[in-house]
């Protein structure tokens, strides 16, 4: 059975569900177009996460994939905690704030107990995908006896084979230059390929369909992942400058305004791509001390944000983006559906 079939779309083209930025329209417009759209739900509370399903299910009869988090939940240390808010008490003290004295855990893992998997279950989307890692056995055969496809990321071909052996029915084969967080199960270990060596690796070593994610802009890059073995495409870059996406204008200005990303885990505690700003410039120094655990690290990074943005200083926001951001485009949803499928259909 095709990935068409399988997910019960037109094209293969995919939303990549981008916590913090996917919005229910975002993602009703995709599918509407009869591309696979998308919700983040990582970020979010069972009851909101909830809610963004009904909302979404409200505005299209199409089928769309929900995602959340698969981390190892980590205890915080207390000394590394100790020491990362000193490292960044300067920062703070540059908009005479005091730094705060404790971090976190703002971001449960799917993995910790089964209150969103009882949201999915009750909600039955077409589909539900991970990231950081996969779920437990019995939250597997739960997804599966009730017909909701799963698809796991995958930066590496060990990762990839654990996911085909967990029985999990998609890979999503995230390259290097993928924006946000990168997928490794391990956060103390990157393979960093690159999208199309990943897809060709993964097909030549597993049976599963592979949707290739990873500074894929347009049709042109998308037939170069299909023709390369990938069954279907995800991009998320090229979708965040939307206005049914949730992004803030300052980070849709960026996007077009800056040309070069670059991966640091002193956001979040996990490495992530995104557009280079004052955590690249000044707090990835050499000497920087190690990060607490993620989401912990993620915490104080958020709370420096908010009060950097209230005076104006938007450098140290979280603008996640893909390697290729140089090409996005302003188009709104259901255009960039149509352009990406004519581009690909184009020899």
């Amino acid at each position: 059975m095709s990935i068409l079939e399988l997910l019960e779309i037109k094209h293969p083209i995919l939303l990549a569900p981008m916590a913090g930025v996917s919005t229910p329209e975002l993602a009703a417009q995709v599918s509407n177009q009869g591309a696979f759209g998308s919700l983040g739900l990582g970020a979010n509370t069972p009851e909101a996460a909830k809610a963004q399903i009904l909302k979404t299910q409200e505005l299209t009869d199409h089928p769309f994939q929900v995602n959340f988090f698969c981390h190892q939940s980590e205890q915080l240390n207390p000394e590394t905690a100790q020491q990362w808010i000193e490292y960044l008490r300067p920062q703070f003290e540059k908009f005479s704030v005091e730094a705060p004295t404790q971090l976190n855990c703002i971001y449960p893992s799917f993995l910790d107990n089964d209150d969103f998997l009882n949201v999915v279950l009750e909600t039955r989307p077409k589909a539900v995908s991970f990231h950081f890692g996969i779920p437990h056995p019995h939250q597997i055969q739960a997804l599966k006896q009730a017909g909701i496809m799963t698809m796991v990321s995958a930066t590496n071909l060990l990762e990839a084979q654990a996911i085909e052996a967990a029985g999990i029915d998609i890979i999503i084969a995230q390259g290097i230059e993928a924006g946000g967080h990168r997928g490794i199960f391990n956060q103390h270990f990157d393979a960093a390929i690159k999208t199309i060596d990943l897809v060709q690796l993964i097909t030549k070593h597993c049976n599963l369909p592979v949707i290739a994610a990873g500074g894929i802009m347009n049709g042109e890059h998308a037939k170069d992942m299909l023709k390369h073995g990938a069954a279907a495409v995800q991009l998320g870059t090229a979708f965040v400058q939307c206005k049914s996406s949730s992004a803030n204008a300052t980070y849709r200005k960026a996007l077009f305004n800056q040309t070069i990303t670059q991966i640091s885990a002193s956001l979040s505690g996990r490495p992530a791509r995104g557009l280079i700003g004052t955590w690249h410039t000044q707090i990835d120094a050499p000497n920087r001390p190690h990060v607490p655990a993620y989401p912990y690290t993620y915490d104080l990074a958020k709370q420096l944000m908010s009060i950097a943005s209230a005076q104006n200083d938007f450098s140290y926001g979280a603008f996640w983006a893909g390697s290729n951001v140089s090409q996005i485009r302003e188009l709104e949803a259901a255009d960039l559906v149509n352009q990406l499928v004519l581009e690909i259909k184009t020899n």
